[in-house]
């Protein structure tokens, strides 16, 4: 059972993985991005529109502020969505989703 605990966790790690990734990294290609930034970014798209689900409010573009910003990009919609008490299959969904991208990352 995936618990808010375990999402919150795996938030953790992600964000500080991204914090103190050197800029050269985070602009390096990842996989189907054109940079791991591009990538982070896009986690952080998806967690906001989870939150835009369970909260019922319309999907809103996560704007591109700098591949420095990325961590904090992730860290603020992980946390909305955690905030807004998801049941236990969006923990579990969230969850899996950040740790794929910590894996790969």
């Amino acid at each position: 059972m995936t618990t808010a605990d375990d999402a919150a966790v795996e938030l953790s790690r992600v964000v500080d993985r991204l914090r103190t990734m050197p800029l050269t990294r985070l602009a390096a290609p990842w996989g189907d991005y054109p940079s791991r930034a591009a990538g982070a970014r896009a986690l952080a798209q998806r967690l906001a529109d989870r939150a835009a689900d369970v909260s019922g409010a319309p999907h809103r573009p996560v704007p591109d502020v700098g591949d420095a910003a990325v961590g904090d990009q992730v860290a603020v919609t992980g946390r909305d969505v955690l905030s807004l008490v998801p049941s236990e299959g969006d923990f579990s969904a969230v969850t899996a989703d950040l740790r794929e991208v910590r894996f790969t990352l």
